[in-house]
């Protein structure tokens, strides 16, 4: 037998999606009853039956391994509750429990699919809120929507319902004037303000489209806020779709989920000790003693690998320190150099007079550095401020190459 489905419901004080939450998870029993796997659901505050109580039931009939899916259509954990710390706190009550927490619901192309639906039957057969008045013959690139969500103080939540508007717009109503988003709570535009935006950009008719599950509290308040607007722009045709609600579209997308969560693609609260590690052990070499000065610094473990030995026959011949290493920010210990003391005596006396330096005669008399082979300027790249060969020097470059005996290139 596989393990029971665990819907997991978001409370509410309006008992008529307190019922309709009732007969999705009779739906899904008659579903899944043919697998076999019980069916169970719960709300985590303010409805019965609490989520606390479903899981005892279930743990009183021996199933100790569940696959939880939230019945929402985004993943606002401030809308839908903390589940994460409330399946920690049943597992607390029940210590062999262990479950799967599969993904939210949307925006599934099912889903999309489904508003379609919804959408086409406001078109076909609702009426308007303003007047009794039969509809005139308005064109689709007279009519727009706007798709109303619950809205969340989490703007990527609030994203999420934007992208569902594009998506929906471009699959399933592209022939319409434009799908704007508006929400009902929380952040803007609301309702009205969706409403105003379609009439300004040249609408006859707009559709209020729930992003809903159920009917219930937030539905009525998408009518009463789409009403108000209407009542002070009676010549515009506005219509209020209904909400996904309880059909079999929705069990398959939750269906899917269960399915989905069960093959291991949910978030499982077995111990990690359980389960197979995804932690990929570092296959490329570092030089010995040195470690990475943060996780970025892995990604270039091949390059210092490469340049190690160069910087070891630096050291070895006596070249000019490096003042800061990829790997490690500590400074090198520079070797040791073999100067020669300078002759003070020989400049005694000398003054430096600028009108009489001849710089040719100078460059003339002093003697080239000696070199194992001639090395191109351009393709030098200095310590610091340098980029590739044939860049232009950055602002804190040096007019020049750095000299370093024996390495072609610092990096």
């Amino acid at each position: 037998m596989k393990p029971p489905l665990l819907l997991i419901g978001h409370g509410t004080h309006d008992e008529t999606g307190v019922a309709e939450f009732g007969r999705f998870v009779h739906r899904l029993r008659c579903r899944l009853d043919g697998l076999p796997a019980e069916v169970s659901g719960g709300f985590i505050t303010n409805a019965r039956p609490p989520l606390g109580d479903s899981i005892s039931s279930l743990v009183a009939r021996g199933h100790h391994h569940l696959i939880a899916v939230p019945l929402s259509l985004t993943g606002d954990r401030r809308a839908l509750g903390d589940i994460p710390g409330t399946m920690a706190l049943e597992q607390e009550r029940h210590p062999t429990l262990e479950y799967d927490l599969g993904r939210p619901l949307g925006p599934d192309p099912r889903v999309l699919k489904l508003l379609a639906e919804r959408l086409a039957d406001a078109r076909a057969e609702m009426p308007r809120f303003v007047t009794d008045e039969p509809p005139a013959e308005i064109a689709p690139g007279e009519t727009a929507v706007v798709l109303v969500g619950h809205g969340s103080t989490d703007p990527a939540v609030n994203a999420e319902v934007h992208r569902v508007s594009r998506l929906f717009w471009e699959t399933h109503a592209a022939d319409l004037l434009t799908v704007e988003t508006a929400y009902v709570s929380h952040t803007r535009p609301g309702v009205p303000g969706g409403l105003e935006r379609c009439r300004r950009l040249g609408a006859k008719r707009v559709i209020v489209l729930p992003y809903v599950l159920f009917a219930g509290g937030v539905l009525e308040r998408i009518w009463a806020q789409a009403l108000a607007y209407g009542a002070n722009h009676e010549g515009l045709d506005i219509r209020c779709a209904e909400v996904i609600g309880d059909c079999e579209g929705l069990a398959d997308v939750v269906i899917d989920r269960y399915e989905e969560a069960l093959a291991g693609g949910g978030q499982s609260s077995a111990p990690a000790a359980r389960r197979p590690s995804t932690v990929l052990p570092v296959t490329r070499p570092f030089p010995a003693g040195r470690t990475p000065v943060d996780p970025g610094a892995e990604r270039d473990a091949g390059l210092v690998t490469a340049i190690a030995p160069r910087l070891s026959g630096a050291r070895e011949t006596g070249g000019a320190p490096l003042t800061r290493s990829l790997v490690d920010p500590a400074p090198l210990d520079p070797a040791p150099l073999d100067l020669e003391p300078l002759d003070v005596d020989a400049f005694e006396g000398e003054t430096f007079d600028p009108e009489t330096f001849d710089a040719e005669t100078f460059d003339a008399e002093t003697p080239e550095p000696e070199a194992d082979g001639e090395i191109e300027a351009d393709s030098m790249i200095g310590a610091v401020g340098r980029g590739e060969a044939g860049e232009e020097l950055r602002g804190d470059a040096p007019d020049g190459p750095l000299a370093q005996p024996g390495i072609a290139s610092a990096v």
